[in-house]
């Protein structure tokens, strides 16, 4: 692989109005695509009850939908760094209208997995593209900016899941996916038309902090893979995803397993549905913890900041099971679940960034973030659990001792591993004895 070569010479400063409005223009983009994944819950009763299906079936279209929204994120974030964000996000935008529109008219489950996979792929088109502009545009608070642009997708369904619900019990599900598909599609397509990538000298020198390890080199894709700090990041990236993503597309049939889908809950005035109060909050603060935790690391450091990120979150999910079957119970421990989980998709791509550095920082996050499909795969596991033990103790205690041993790899695996990758001289790298003849790797400073 070849690294691309910069001609010209840097560029002049660009303003903070232009940094921010580039970050802003990410973070609404990623607000119209968040439905694809957060609101999917509200759905799968409703076309299990009209077509007879399994919730088994039906959540094999969710994975389906993981899988290419992050396993196909490298080769979409390669095209990024060589292109720029512009086309990528508008064809993700028409992709992920016509992946709702599929949806609507769905009358066999071949049909339904189609219009998933479609989604998956212009969701991964937009996120991993807003990431890692996210990522470049902001080198001196990349936890921040990362965080602030994730909490799109996280926070982006919490205002339409009342409006969702009313509308699925009023006009089907059939027309919300309609109607909900065709104005987020345009809206990203629309949006897609004012990013544009920074240039070399437009941005400020990277962090400061020392907790924050920086590396001096800038790696290409295929180098990441030969890093074995790579594969421990991924490995902590999949246990965490795992049990979140099991509370993300099973939250609906555990509450009526609960027996508080219905049950009313009075919090700060407010007398909802648990179930409804669960999903709005729970979209709120899986949205506040990615930019919080994400500006926590930017002065605390990342692997101290996923230990006590994951730490709390395997206690949350334990406490959810033992006291969270009474309403406010579940509406309260569902939410410190969500808070403790979000923090992923911010803290993952700045620590891969900080590694591996800027220039390829989309492809990059992006082979990092197919860890998530990779554990989209454990989610039907969960059904398989519930029908075959009879509740869900064992799913719950699986998905804590996953969070538990991650917060347990970030300190004392990640953070050494890390230590002496960014401290190696540029010509040890591990992959430069492999290198064939003639080939020279990239090995340049990166620009402070």
């Amino acid at each position: 692989m070849v690294a691309t070569a910069h001609t010209d010479g840097p560029a002049e400063r660009a303003s903070e109005a232009t940094r921010w409005s580039q970050l802003i223009i990410g973070i609404i983009c990623m607000v119209m695509i968040a439905n694809l994944q957060y609101g999917w819950t509200l759905f799968t009763i409703p076309i299990s009850q009209k077509h007879g299906w399994t919730l088994a079936s039906i959540q094999v279209a969710f994975t389906l939908f993981v899988l290419f929204e992050t396993w196909l994120v490298p080769a979409e974030g390669y095209l990024v760094d060589r292109f720029g964000p512009r086309i990528m996000v508008f064809a993700g935008g028409c992709l992920t209208g016509l992946a709702w529109v599929l949806n609507s008219i769905a009358d066999s489950l071949a049909m339904l997995y189609v219009a998933q996979i479609i989604g998956g792929l212009g969701a991964g088109a937009v996120y991993g593209t807003c990431i890692g502009n996210a990522l470049k545009w902001f080198p001196d608070r990349r936890g921040l900016a990362a965080g602030l642009t994730a909490a799109g997708f996280g926070v982006g369904s919490a205002l339409t899941i009342i409006p969702i619900q009313k509308m699925i019990s009023t006009h089907g599900y059939e027309n919300t996916f309609f109607t909900f598909g065709i104005g987020q599609g345009i809206v990203v397509m629309l949006l897609s038309l004012l990013l544009f990538a920074p240039r070399r000298g437009q941005t400020p020198d990277a962090s400061t902090s020392r907790f924050v390890q920086l590396g001096r080199i800038q790696y290409e894709p295929l180098q990441v893979l030969k890093e074995p700090t790579f594969w421990i990041m991924y490995v902590m990236f999949v246990l965490m995803a795992a049990g979140g993503l099991m509370a993300t597309a099973q939250l609906k049939p555990i509450a009526k397993d609960f027996h508080l889908d219905t049950a009313p809950v009075s919090l700060i005035g407010i007398t909802l549905p648990a179930l409804t109060f669960a999903l709005t909050i729970d979209r709120v603060l899986n949205g506040l913890t990615r930019p919080f935790f994400g500006w926590v690391s930017d002065f605390l450091g990342r692997e101290n900041t996923m230990f006590i990120a994951f730490l709390l979150e395997g206690i949350g999910i334990w406490a959810l099971y033992v006291y969270g079957q009474n309403p406010l119970g579940f509406v309260l421990l569902s939410g410190v679940v969500f808070f403790a989980w979000g923090e992923i998709y911010s803290l993952f791509p700045t620590t891969c960034t900080d590694c591996f550095g800027v220039e390829y920082a989309t492809t990059n996050a992006g082979l990092l973030y197919t860890a998530k499909g990779t554990a989209s795969l454990l989610v039907p596991l969960a059904n398989v659990l519930v029908v075959e033990t009879g509740g869900w103790k064992a799913a719950f205690v699986i998905a804590a001792l996953f969070n538990i041993v991650a917060a347990l790899m970030a300190i004392f695996i990640l953070k050494p591993m890390r230590q002496r990758l960014v401290t190696r001289p540029s010509g040890e790298q591990a992959w430069a004895s492999e290198a064939q003849p003639g080939h020279h790797p990239r090995a340049a400073s990166q620009s402070r």
